[in-house]
């Protein structure tokens, strides 16, 4: 269709003031910031950042531990290659281990380093 043609000027032109009308009605008055997203989202954004941030710092003091650092040691495992992995976690499994780190510092502080298990 040539740029020109009446019919493909009223389409672009319905579809610039749909999109626009459908941005402008999603929020109301003062929920929105200059780009038009919901307080909502931007909250529910923020959030996430802040606990993926807390499960990487949890997970990265565990690992900086001695105890941790020792066991890196024995294993042959730079903690240098640790630190980018947990960094490459989805949010899924950095909440998981960062959950696992918890509970092994508990362990560790009762006196029970075999993990629970016997031996």
């Amino acid at each position: 269709m040539h740029p020109r043609h009446p019919l493909a000027v009223h389409l672009s032109l319905k579809r610039v003031f749909l999109c626009r009308s459908v941005r402008f009605s999603t929020a109301e008055p003062g929920s929105a910031d200059s780009r038009g997203e919901p307080f909502w989202l931007q909250k529910a954004t923020i959030s996430a950042a802040q606990v993926r941030q807390h499960n990487q710092e949890q997970v990265n003091q565990f690992f900086a531990s001695p105890l941790a650092q020792r066991a890196l040691q024995d294993a042959h495992i730079e903690s240098a290659q640790v630190k980018k992995a947990i960094s490459t976690l989805s949010d899924e499994e950095l909440a998981k281990t960062a959950a696992r780190t918890q509970k092994a510092q508990k362990d560790v502080a009762a006196g029970d380093l075999g993990g629970g298990r016997s031996r």
